[in-house]
């Protein structure tokens, strides 16, 4: 592959994922819920089960005291609230509210709605080659916002 063709791929590769989180973020928003697509990335660390605040920023890459006061900013909002931790008597457990849960779904919806407008240009076979191929090179771990 050319340099050129690699940095075709990059770019077209970056500018899906800013419109997909984009267009994730608007639909939570059309559906009623206040936020930025960093709640999305901290959401999906604390689903199911909560996670400390330094759990919380190691998955988002951030340092515990700026973890600690987005969460601050998460409760505020009414979607996750600190509970003691079950295990740990010094920690406290960070987990999603009812609302917090409710916008999660919404941005499940959100993705889905996203999904479907790709397989309309692609077709829904291209879109499953996709998944797959991305899912071959795509690293694992935490997702993390860019910030």
């Amino acid at each position: 592959m050319q340099n050129s063709e690699a940095l075709a791929l990059t770019a077209a590769l970056l500018a899906a994922a800013g419109d997909l989180t984009r267009r994730i973020n608007d639909g939570v928003e059309a559906r009623g819920f206040e936020g930025r697509p960093a709640h999305g990335f901290a959401f999906a660390r604390l689903a199911p089960d909560g996670a400390t605040v330094t759990e919380l920023a190691a998955h988002l890459g951030v340092t515990k005291q700026a973890a600690s006061q987005f969460v601050d900013e998460l409760v505020r909002k009414g979607y996750v609230e600190r509970r003691p931790h079950p295990v740990d008597a010094r920690a406290r457990l960070v987990v999603l509210t009812e609302r917090g849960w409710d916008c999660t779904r919404a941005a499940e919806e959100a993705a889905a709605d996203a999904v479907r407008a790709w397989a309309e240009v692609l077709g829904e076979d291209e879109v499953r080659l996709l998944c797959d191929r991305l899912g071959r090179i795509a690293p694992s771990g935490p997702l993390r916002p860019a910030w």
